[in-house]
């Protein structure tokens, strides 16, 4: 059910995007936003890993590395891959004092888990497990491709809608919609797209904590950690995400909690929700009832300048180079 409620999802982000090419261009313009569509979705399903791990600057990491955190998060990811059945992925790190992970890739042949700097200094090794099986658990329903090409269509729509005035050419009369019409396609178009966005998203954020759970054996290390990325995530801000916000949704929780006018449209569901989701399957599996570090995540201290990385990789550079490095 899960895998069809997603399928129909898409379908119904990709006609609404034939529905914009509609209202700015008639038959002809729904006709070149279906295929503007194909094209992109053929392009993510190529290249989109590319692209994203050059954006966040991913560095590959493998057990030769010379400190013993990043030894340990990468023979870990082996070890959960190996449990899972999956090919080994390539493991890397990025370097954001922002604690996060993300995995991206077209297949799990293919796929790269990556953890922030911030995730590997701040967490402790269980709870680093947790979330990078929670990672492999993406790559294992094949969440990845999903996420970018919902991630894709969702942007062009939005960037479709912006520029809807200026493919107007001549009377608005003649337009489906007018002037009116198109006015309402700019505001509501890359809402409905957010939303649609959205309950892919969540959806496949509680089965990823379900499965990841399992492979790690560990429900209360993911809860934990949840919970200690939010509180950080609302402190410490991901300037590469924030230029590339749609990219968002491929984070294990949101990483522009600290931006309220990004969370209006969030793809993550409440993390209050997953912890009790995963205290849940935690009882059942014989984990006790209360996650291993409850409510007091939030009041961690969190310094102005965090301190050099024990993973020996920069910090968040200070001056953004751009999306392509």
């Amino acid at each position: 059910m899960n895998h069809l409620k997603t399928f129909i999802l898409l379908a119904a982000l990709t006609a609404l995007f034939a529905g914009v090419g509609y209202l700015i261009g008639g038959a002809t313009g729904m006709a070149i936003a279906l295929v503007f569509a194909g094209g992109m979705n053929l392009f993510s399903y190529w290249n989109a890993d590319k692209i994203v791990l050059k954006m966040y600057r991913a560095q590959p990491v493998d057990e030769q590395h010379p400190n013993a955190v990043v030894r340990n998060y990468v023979a870990d990811v082996r070890q959960m891959a190996r449990d899972a059945g999956l090919p080994q992925p390539q493991v890397a790190i990025i370097p954001s004092d922002q604690p996060n992970a993300f995995a991206t890739g077209r297949n799990p042949e293919r796929a790269a888990v990556c953890a922030t700097t911030g995730l590997l200094d701040m967490l402790t090794r269980e709870e680093v497990r947790g979330v990078m099986a929670h990672e492999l658990a993406h790559v294992k329903n094949r969440d990845t491709l999903i996420m970018t090409v919902t991630a894709t269509i969702a942007g062009a729509i939005a960037a479709l809608a912006n520029f809807a005035l200026f493919f107007q050419g001549g009377d608005d009369r003649e337009r489906p919609g007018g002037l009116i019409g198109t006015l309402a396609l700019m505001i509501l178009a890359p809402m409905a797209a957010g939303l649609v966005q959205m309950a892919i998203s969540r959806g496949r954020e509680y089965e990823a904590d379900r499965v990841g759970a399992e492979i790690a054996g560990d429900p209360q290390a993911l809860a934990s950690a949840l919970q200690k990325i939010e509180a950080y995530a609302k402190r410490i801000h991901n300037p590469t995400a924030e230029r590339n916000p749609a990219s968002g949704q491929m984070f294990i929780i949101n990483p522009l909690a600290g931006r309220g006018a990004d969370n209006l449209f969030s793809t993550h569901p409440s993390t209050t929700n997953r912890v009790r989701a995963l205290v849940e399957l935690g009882a059942k599996m014989g984990f006790g009832t209360t996650a291993r570090t409850p409510a007091a995540a939030p009041t961690l201290a969190v310094p102005a300048t965090p301190s050099a990385p024990v993973t020996g990789v920069p910090a968040t550079p200070v001056e953004p180079r751009g999306p392509w490095g």
